[in-house]
């Protein structure tokens, strides 16, 4: 029997809480600790392999500080939902480099200079050098 894939929303949950613990800095383990869960359950749950219930994600929020929404900002709409009268979800792929160490490092980074001036020339200078015009 093949296994079957993650549900999009569910990945994205678990991608969203990945990039909140790295923000705080926190382990997996650390977390699964507060939980009361392993850190492989973590993982999984990071993942989107396993959902994370109603009352989970509540307890998840409350540990990572931030409100039960923030997990889902952003997040892919299901066909036929919407009808086109919400916000563009921003791209998968910024929402992925976010919930890498180098993206986080690299924002909080960016973050910390206070030029606006030298922060628009660093932009001007990653375009030039990816070959975007």
């Amino acid at each position: 029997m093949a296994k079957k894939a993650p549900n999009p929303i569910d990945k994205h949950v678990g991608s969203r809480v990945r990039m909140r613990r790295m923000m705080l800095g926190m382990s997996q383990e650390k977390l699964g600790d507060a939980l009361g869960l392993t850190f492989q359950q973590v993982q999984k749950y990071e993942k989107g392999t396993n959902r994370i219930g109603a009352s989970r994600l509540q307890q998840i929020a409350q540990i990572l500080q931030v409100q039960v929404s923030f997990f889902f900002e952003g997040a892919p709409h299901s066909p036929g939902h919407g009808g086109g009268m919400s916000e563009a979800p921003s791209p998968a792929y910024v929402a992925d480099f976010l919930a890498t160490a180098d993206g986080l490092s690299l924002t909080k980074a960016f973050m910390r200079i206070k030029s606006s001036k030298l922060r628009r020339r660093i932009v001007d200078l990653v375009e030039q050098i990816a070959g975007i015009d």
